[in-house]
């Protein structure tokens, strides 16, 4: 499976943007991670088989995760956006079944999208 990400960009603070994440075949679980500079990789959300959502509390209530199955395409919607929130972007996907916020659990890997909030 194939993962290309888009919708990166440079945000003022307070601002939007929303991510998408096409990929070349079906999926079960996929997320999102992000790695801001100097700092290890972290997660951001994540959707199960079942829609279920899971997200860090650094983002909760402010990004949406969903999907299009019909288009295999993943988003993220980032709302009420933070200088913190600056970084690279990385789309995820598991093989199996069973869905993790951990970025050690997936499989395949986009090249990421770089997304930069000012103050």
């Amino acid at each position: 499976v194939q993962l290309v990400e888009s919708g990166g960009g440079l945000v003022q603070a307070g601002g939007s943007l929303r991510l998408s994440c096409a990929a070349s075949g079906r999926t079960f679980n996929m997320g999102w991670f992000r790695q801001a500079p100097g700092k290890e990789r972290e997660f951001v959300a994540a959707i199960a088989w079942s829609d279920r959502t899971y997200y860090s509390d650094s983002v909760k209530g402010r990004f949406s995760i969903s999907r299009d199955n019909a288009k295999n395409t993943l988003y993220l919607q980032m709302n009420s956006l933070k200088p913190e929130d600056t970084g690279i972007y990385y789309c995820a996907a598991k093989k199996d079944w069973l869905p993790s916020t951990s970025g050690h659990a997936y499989d395949y890997w986009g090249q990421g999208t770089l997304v930069t909030v000012s103050s």
